[in-house]
Formats: structure tokens, C-alpha cells, sequence
């Protein structure tokens, strides 16, 4: 912009009214937030591993204490968030700088306190169980709540992780029909291994157990002084406790990889959210865990939470907007 057409736009701007500066509320009451909500955003990450942008969606808000005035200053907001993106990647030192220079913004509006929300889809490429060279990438939704309050960063990451469960119950009964099965077959004489192998190929699906597709939603609290907040070693870590991570691109001997994971690793949801809070606790000294087991014997989920978190938290677990 040159000097001449800033100066014009000044101009303009000092001429047109300003009724938020003019205008007093009807109702005096301060305002716990004030702000924008699902404002789409290009930002670059500060993470191992992640080194293209992301398409977000920001919510930011600041406090509106005093009752005679009558609205903030949205577009001082939209500026820094703009400015933000194009300058910085997200760590916890730069969202602590953003919020810091929010309420700096505000400083006419008497605000004190400022808060982020950061909502995106973090790819993530996976290599296949078995096959050399085969990967394929998989969606993380995230959510990043930053707040500013006497000058201190609260910081929470919340990510989803889809994996397979399969029903320890509904295991053992299939393993009992299979049982039942072989000994209405072998029940009499010398079992040669080779007839029993033959069988087992022809009838060791006598009775499957369910398996359904299972939604991880964890939630840790960041410390202030951490350098990044290590968005994909959380999810490798819940993955990891898991142990049945959902698959990309897969061949035979990937499904059948994966077949046997799930047989290692069977799981209530009851099992699957202590796995997760277990694994979570001892890195993280605020987390929780919610899972939901989308089932296919049922019309209905099967769901568990937990949480080691003493504090009030920031938002609850399964994303949405902030209450």
C-alpha cells in the first residue's frame, strides 16, 4: 500500500462512525468471550515429520470485562491470526506469543484473558504391516486449545485415533463352536495331524468373533515450556497401546497380518481405554481418554472414558465447539 492510499484509507475510516467506540450496551454486563468462530486458515506445523500446511479452522476470543463497552475490536483479531499464519509454524511458544499480543490488542477493551482453538485433519503416512515399500496415508483429526490468563499458556491437544476391536467374549464363544466342531469330527481314533491341518483349512472359520471399526479420542495437557507438542508421537503412542491400528493400502499378507493382530490383541471397550490411559500417564501428568466401539453385533456403540486430570479442563474429550 503506497502512503498516499494509506493515508486515504485512514482518512476514510476517521469519517465513518464507529458505534462499538459511540454507543454504550443497553444491558451492562461483562462477557466471559467475545470473538470469531470457524475461520479458515492456511498454518504450518512445528512438528517431526510434518512439513506441509494444514487447513484449519481458528475460533479466537478474548474477555470483555467492563460493561460500558460495547464490543472488541474483531478485525485487530482476524489481523494477528492472518499475520500469525503467514510468519509462524504452531508451537507452544508461538501460540503463547499470539495470545499474549490478542489481549495487547485489547488493551482499550480492558481484556485480560484470550483463548485459540485450532481444528484440522493431520495426515500421516503409514507403511503397510508387511509388504516392502507399500504405505498410505491416514487422517488424524486434531484440535489444538490454547488460553492466555494472567500470563500463563494453557495448552491441550486432543486427537482422534481409529483402530479395530475385537470382542474378547465373542472370541471365546466362536473358539468354543470350533472346539465342539472338531470333536464332533475327531471324536473317535488317532487324529492325524495332516487330516486335522486339512480340516482346520476347510472349517477353522466355523464361528468368527466381531470385530468393528473403534474411535480413540485422547486429550493431554502441554507444557508451557515445551519446544513442540508432538502431535504424531501422541498418536504413535495410542496406536502403539492399541496394538490394531487401522490400515491404508494393504496386500493378503498385510490383511492377514492385521487378522492376527486383532486376535493378539482382543478388547472390551473397557480394556481398550485403560490401555490408552496407561500408556498416556506416563508422559502426560494431565489426560484423558474416551473410546467408542462402533459395534456390529449391537444397533448401538459401546463406550468408556477416563481421566487422571485434577484440574478443570479446557474442553471435554470428542471435539465441538466450546460450550
Amino acid at each position: 500500500m503506497t502512503p498516499a492510499l494509506r493515508e486515504s484509507v485512514f482518512s476514510m475510516n476517521s469519517l465513518l462512525p464507529d458505534v462499538a467506540c459511540s454507543e454504550v450496551s443497553q444491558a451492562l454486563l461483562p462477557l466471559d468471550w467475545v470473538g470469531m468462530q470457524g475461520i479458515d486458515i492456511p498454518l504450518m506445523l512445528d512438528e517431526p515429520g510434518v512439513d506441509v500446511a494444514v487447513h484449519a479452522r481458528a475460533d479466537l476470543q478474548v474477555n470483555l470485562p467492563v460493561p460500558q463497552i460495547k464490543g472488541i475490536h474483531m478485525s485487530r483479531l482476524y489481523t494477528l491470526l492472518d499475520r500469525f499464519a503467514e510468519h509462524h509454524a504452531v508451537s507452544p511458544a508461538s501460540l503463547a506469543a499470539l495470545l499474549e499480543l490478542m489481549v495487547a490488542s485489547h488493551g482499550d477493551c480492558h481484556s485480560s484473558q484470550a483463548r485459540l482453538r485450532l481444528s484440522f485433519e493431520l495426515l500421516s503416512k503409514r507403511p503397510a504391516l508387511v509388504t516392502a515399500g507399500l504405505s498410505g496415508w491416514k487422517s488424524y483429526p486434531v484440535v489444538i486449545d490454547a488460553q492466555w490468563q494472567q500470563g500463563h499458556l494453557m495448552l491441550e491437544v486432543c486427537a482422534d485415533v481409529t483402530y479395530s476391536s475385537t470382542c474378547p467374549c465373542s472370541a471365546a464363544l466362536s473358539r468354543q463352536l470350533l472346539e465342539q466342531a472338531f470333536r464332533a469330527q475327531f471324536a473317535a481314533g488317532v487324529v492325524d495331524s495332516v487330516e486335522v491341518a486339512e480340516w482346520l483349512r476347510q472349517h477353522g472359520s466355523h464361528a468368527t468373533p466381531h470385530s468393528q471399526r473403534s474411535v480413540a479420542s485422547v486429550r493431554v495437557r502441554i507444557e508451557q515450556e515445551a519446544e513442540q507438542m508432538g502431535l504424531l508421537s501422541l498418536i504413535d503412542a495410542v496406536e502403539a497401546a492399541l496394538g490394531t491400528p487401522v490400515q491404508t493400502a494393504v496386500k493378503r499378507a498385510d490383511e492377514q497380518a492385521f487378522a492376527r493382530l486383532n486376535g493378539q490383541n482382543l478388547m472390551y471397550v473397557e480394556d481398550a481405554a485403560r490401555k490408552i490411559q496407561q500408556s498416556l500417564s506416563l508422559r502426560f501428568p494431565v489426560s484423558s481418554v474416551s473410546v467408542r466401539h462402533l459395534e456390529s453385533l449391537h444397533p448401538h456403540d459401546a463406550v468408556a472414558s477416563v481421566s487422571n486430570d485434577l484440574a478443570v479442563p479446557l474442553r471435554t474429550v470428542g471435539g465441538g465447539r466450546w460450550a
